[in-house]
């Protein structure tokens, strides 16, 4: 059975990161061109399930199916190991930013300082998340979270991670969600419910409903991913099926029309107005936009991750699939449409697509319930004996309570800096287009 682990794309102005863990180790790709792709970094620590690279960076975190309760934080350019932590349960997913790193449970959140590695808070009693969904700003000036409020239904709880305080709870979907994601300033928060049939993108911190999509009406979808273009004018979706979806984030003028109308913006008039002489359910599907480009994919099935970025200064569509590829994608940012494929590249060789066992359809990943203690022969072995932080003595109804720090937490020889950005470079930012 496969566990391919495909971490969500990084994007910047100048290349493409895309991390992916496997059952024989985890790699680390830089894309910056369409018929390039690097693989920057190969560990063979056995069986990762999540990978996180911080940024551009050469911090990553990365937990083992060996022990699922433990998350370990690498330097990989040095080889060494900054700090391990370990929790009451297996750890469902990680997200960080230059100011925080956020580990999930499925019934707890815990929050930690990113400079030291210090825990802030922890959120205990959340609904139950066994996908362990939520979504980090990688804007640190506005480190939002975001993870589900129910267990039953699409609200999401919005969380200032900076502040550690409650910001709003969104009343999203009907059923539970599915995917989240922010923009790139942390201004806009889309969500996607299990049913997979609208996304729906919001303001935050206001919580206000911004724009609504329908990718389908009938058939029922599981989406595997959603993601922002840099500028936030474009968002795209992929899932099980063989078609990935953008939609186009029309802005309008102040008076809530289009600057330049169209014989489609009087249509679309034509439908408002009699949207109002129909049942809700109907004009609500009548005001919903559609697809603005579509991509269709070689196999439906496999588990993906998708992303939008600028590669040789043309807008490109990213697909990586659950069986070791990646493709890239031509998209039209004026006329939509049909995306053309420009490239595809493969992530893993035919030996591992073997020691994988991938199959047609994708598969989730399965963690086992009891930790195997072998796994620190796997890693590197500092020689210059980097800090070391382990973080244990979590009790079993929940872990760390009242965000403080576990007694056994110590620091080896100072405090651990992750956020030196002469270790860690700063992501480039273009300030005249205000993109990264």
């Amino acid at each position: 059975m496969s566990h391919t682990s495909l971490t969500c794309f990084y994007c910047n102005k100048f290349n493409v990161s895309l991390s992916v863990g496997t059952k024989t180790g985890y790699k680390l790709f830089s894309v910056t061109s369409v018929d390039k792709l690097d693989c920057i970094y190969e560990s063979e620590t056995p069986d990762v399930y999540i990978v996180e690279r911080l940024f551009s960076s050469s911090l990553v975190v990365v937990v083992s199916l060996s022990i699922p309760r433990r998350m370990n934080v690498y330097h990989f350019k040095k080889g060494t190991e900054i700090c391990n932590y370990s929790y009451s349960n297996n750890i469902l997913s990680v997200r960080l930013n230059r100011q925080r790193l956020v580990v999930c449970l499925e019934e707890s959140v815990y929050i930690h300082n990113i400079k030291d590695m210090k825990l802030l808070k922890t959120l205990l009693n959340t609904p139950s998340n066994p996908s362990g969904l939520c979504a980090l700003s990688i804007n640190h000036s506005n480190s939002y979270l975001a993870y589900p409020g129910s267990s039953t239904i699409g609200e999401i709880i919005v969380y200032d991670a900076n502040n550690l305080s409650t910001v709003t709870m969104i009343p999203a979907h009907d059923s539970p969600l599915a995917a989240l994601t922010f923009n790139s300033s942390g201004t806009k928060l889309a969500s996607a419910s299990e049913r997979g049939t609208v996304i729906r993108v919001f303001s935050i911190p206001e919580g206000q409903r911004l724009f609504e999509f329908r990718r389908g009406m009938k058939r029922y979808v599981s989406i595997s991913s959603l993601s922002f273009s840099p500028d936030a004018q474009f968002l795209c979706a992929s899932s099980n099926t063989e078609t990935v979806h953008i939609f186009k984030l029309e802005q309008h003028g102040p008076s809530g029309e289009e600057e330049c109308p169209t014989w489609g913006s009087y249509v679309g008039k034509m439908f408002s107005a009699a949207s109002s002489y129909l049942p809700a359910q109907v004009s609500g599907v009548m005001s919903q936009e559609r697809a603005f480009a579509t991509v269709r994919l070689l196999v439906a099935g496999q588990r993906n991750v998708c992303t939008l970025a600028t590669i040789q200064k043309l807008p490109r569509l990213l697909v990586a699939s659950s069986d070791g590829q990646l493709f890239i994608y031509n998209v039209d940012p004026q006329d939509g449409g049909e995306c053309v494929l420009a490239q595809k590249h493969r992530l893993f060789g035919e030996d591992e697509d073997k020691e994988e066992g991938v199959e047609s359809e994708g598969s989730e990943v399965t963690v086992p319930v009891q930790a195997c203690p072998s796994y620190a022969a796997t890693v590197a072995i500092p020689t210059t004996g980097p800090v070391t932080t382990t973080l244990t003595g979590y009790s079993e109804d929940g872990g760390a309570k009242k965000g403080e720090v576990i007694p056994e937490h110590e620091f080896a020889a100072g405090p651990v800096c992750l956020d030196d950005e002469n270790e860690f470079p700063p992501c480039f930012w273009d300030t005249e287009s205000g993109r990264a």
